[in-house]
C-alpha cells in the first residue's frame, strides 16, 4: 500500500489546475508546443470533443477535425506537459459518451446544436 500512496502523491503534483471542464461535444483549442530545432512554439488544434478516457494523471481527450476534406484526429494527454492551454470555445448539445457517428458524416451533418446552460 506505501507504493500506490507514493505513486499516488507525485502524480497528484503533475496535476495540472487551470483546466477548465470539457465536456463531449465542445469545440476547443487546444495549444500544442511544438519543438522544431532549437525553438519551440505553441501550434493551435481545434476541433470537436468525441471522446474522453482515463482519469487522473492519464485523462485524455480525443479531438476531432476535418482538415482540407480529411478527417483527422488527435488524443491529447490533458495534463501533459506539451499541452499549453486548452480552451473551450462551443459547448455541444449531445446525448451520447462517444461521437464516433460523426466519422461517417460530412459536411453539414457534422455539425452539433449548440448550448446555452453552461458557461464557457
Amino acid at each position: 500500500m506505501k507504493a500506490q500512496e507514493l505513486i499516488r502523491s507525485i502524480e497528484a503534483e503533475q496535476l495540472k489546475s487551470d483546466l477548465p471542464i470539457i465536456h463531449i461535444g465542445d469545440t476547443v483549442k487546444v495549444g500544442v508546443k511544438i519543438k522544431e530545432g532549437d525553438k519551440e512554439r505553441t501550434q493551435p488544434y481545434e476541433g470537436v470533443v468525441i471522446a474522453k478516457g482515463s482519469a487522473g494523471i492519464t485523462q485524455n481527450i480525443t479531438v476531432r477535425r476535418v482538415f482540407q476534406g480529411v478527417g483527422v484526429e488527435r488524443v491529447f494527454l490533458i495534463h501533459s506537459p506539451r499541452i499549453e492551454s486548452i480552451k473551450v470555445l462551443r459547448r455541444g448539445k449531445v446525448r451520447r459518451a462517444k461521437l464516433y457517428f460523426l466519422r461517417e458524416r460530412t459536411g453539414k451533418a457534422t455539425r452539433l446544436k449548440q448550448r446555452f446552460d453552461r458557461p464557457l
